[in-house]
């Protein structure tokens, strides 16, 4: 593991040039920091590694907003906290009915897709194929590998020989970047 400030440095300046290995370097360097803390606030490993990923993923997104004069491994504390508190305010407003007759209250889960997967799912295959090729080849592949190849995150790992957590994340960014690409051309 990559600690050093000034292999950090490197590391955060090559990921702002989008640097694939670099972003891979400084996931694996913090995962276990940001994971924990997560672990610690939601007391459920699942929920726990769902924030974790949307951590790593935002903070990709937003690595150009990075200040240097703070520790990195704060900035994404401080993302992974701002994500966990919008987490809490969501399971705040989860719909409630009741049912009259036993007057109990029932959590009614949203399980809709999320923007991005309905905007996927609209499209049609030949149109969606035709936007799949204006992602970076690692991003077709992973789609390739999930969607259309209906492969499970451990099979994506095995066969792109990566951690999991690295899986979930590039999966996460590959989807945001194709629901863009789709918004953009809607518009056109």
């Amino acid at each position: 593991m990559v600690k050093r400030n000034n292999d950090i440095a490197d590391l955060i300046e090559k990921a702002r040039k989008k640097d694939q290995k670099a972003f891979n370097t400084l996931l694996n360097t913090y995962w276990s920091d940001v994971y924990r803390f997560q672990l610690l606030k939601t007391e459920n490993e699942d929920e726990a590694e769902d924030i974790t990923i949307k951590t790593f993923s935002k903070a990709f997104d937003k690595i150009n907003l990075y200040n240097e004069s703070y520790n990195f491994k704060t900035w994404l504390i401080s993302i992974s906290k701002n994500i966990f508190l919008d987490h809490l305010r969501k399971q705040r407003t989860e719909t409630i009915s009741i049912d009259k007759k036993e007057s109990e209250a029932y959590k009614i889960f949203d399980e809709s897709p999320s923007p991005e997967d309905q905007l996927i799912i609209d499209q049609n295959l030949a149109q969606l194929l035709n936007y799949l090729k204006l992602l970076k080849p690692h991003y077709q592949e992973i789609i390739n590998l999930r969607y259309f190849r209906e492969m499970s995150y451990k099979e994506m790992a095995e066969v792109l020989n990566e951690p999991i957590g690295n899986i979930k994340i590039k999966l996460s960014r590959a989807k945001k970047l194709l629901a863009e690409i789709i918004k953009k051309s809607s518009k056109s």
